[in-house]
């Protein structure tokens, strides 16, 4: 499907895991698409470059951060439509340095929402928020049923917490995060940018470079696959609605194309009651899967951390009709084995290399 406006798509933080995977869909549909990112993430100069050679010249990469006020200018003026990704993405990081988390998530969102703004014809912005904008739920009671913690009232195990739930900012990211996602409901009612929140839970998939910090499901992967310790801190019985990236993308992607009737709304995406697991069920699942033995050592709780979080995504799901979504199971196994292939493919790259050397 080649698209009649020939204005790329901009994505901040396109070559992270999910601004990465969006980029390929879009690409692929025959947008042009500018990769607006630092690439200072460990990792995502792989994403770039698999990007460019599936999609060649349609990917327009450029190197820059979102604080930059006057490139960010100058990306929002070319595109078409805007995917906001780029973030701190770390609860631990925004503690140990809450002066670059706010810059980065709330000053950054301000620079381009104001690009945004001063469009002749404001392009349609779409925000990467967060669940942590809800806070700790520290007013709900939780029971733990098994390995899971689970919620007492009977309607939240049933739905999951709807986008009525009162915001409660937790630790420096969740307020940084919490205020950029005000921000960009306010713009689209003060100024009339047309933009739409997304507050998701756990996303993962293929392209994920997770980490202990981030990216929890791939790094519980990783770590297996690698023979390294897990750490769970808490009692690792937290609750959460994992989302597969392709069902994510699927979100992004039908809120731009609906976005006259969606525009200043903001809609929970998880994955949801169904796919609702906890920690210690997830490992279980991995360490039975792979067939590996997993050594898990145990710490206290983090700052911030939610016992349960299952989003409720009845709203989203009816604004733009989204499919069925990947069951939480296959999803893992498909991360898995793309974390596989991508090892035996870096091993098969990094072969000659060590023969060169080995021949000096």
């Amino acid at each position: 499907m080649i698209d009649a406006d020939p204005r790329p798509v901009l994505i901040t933080g396109g070559a992270g895991f999910i601004g990465s995977n969006i980029a390929d869909r879009l690409a692929g549909e025959g947008h042009n698409v500018i990769i607006f990112d630092s690439l200072v993430r460990p990792g995502v100069e792989r994403n770039l470059a698999w990007l460019e050679e599936r999609h060649g010249d349609r990917i327009m990469p450029l190197t820059a951060d979102i604080r930059d006020d006057q490139t960010v200018d100058r990306a929002v003026g070319q595109a078409k439509a805007v995917f906001h990704m780029a973030a701190q993405v770390a609860v631990t990081t925004s503690l140990a340095d809450p002066r670059v988390d706010f810059a980065v998530n709330a000053l950054g969102t301000f620079n381009l929402l104001e690009a945004a703004r001063h469009c002749a014809v404001p392009p349609p912005v779409i925000f990467a928020s967060t669940n942590k904008v809800y806070g700790g739920l520290d007013d709900l009671e939780f029971r733990v049923t098994g390995e899971a913690y689970q919620p007492a009232d009977p309607a939240l195990r049933a739905h999951g917490i709807h986008e009525n739930r009162t915001l409660d900012f937790h630790t420096p990211y969740g307020c940084s995060k919490g205020a950029a996602d005000q921000y960009v409901l306010d713009y689209g009612r003060s100024f009339g940018v047309p933009t739409a929140v997304l507050r998701m839970s756990c996303i993962y998939g293929q392209r994920q470079m997770g980490t202990e910090d981030q990216g929890w499901v791939a790094h519980f992967l990783i770590s297996a696959l690698d023979g390294r310790q897990i750490t769970l801190y808490g009692d690792g019985r937290q609750v959460r609605d994992i989302l597969d990236v392709s069902d994510a993308v699927n979100a992004y992607l039908g809120v731009w194309r609906n976005i006259a009737r969606v525009r200043g709304r903001a809609f929970n995406l998880g994955g949801g009651v169904q796919n609702a697991v906890s920690l210690r069920q997830l490992l279980d699942f991995v360490g039975t899967y792979l067939k590996l033995p997993l050594t898990i050592e145990m710490a206290d709780w983090r700052a911030g951390d939610q016992r349960y979080f299952v989003a409720n995504t009845h709203a989203l799901r009816t604004a733009i009709s989204l499919d069925r979504r990947k069951p939480w199971r296959q999803g893992v196994a498909d991360l898995a084995e793309w974390l596989i292939r991508e090892r035996h493919a870096q091993d098969t790259r990094e072969e000659p290399a060590r023969l060169k050397a080995n021949a000096l």
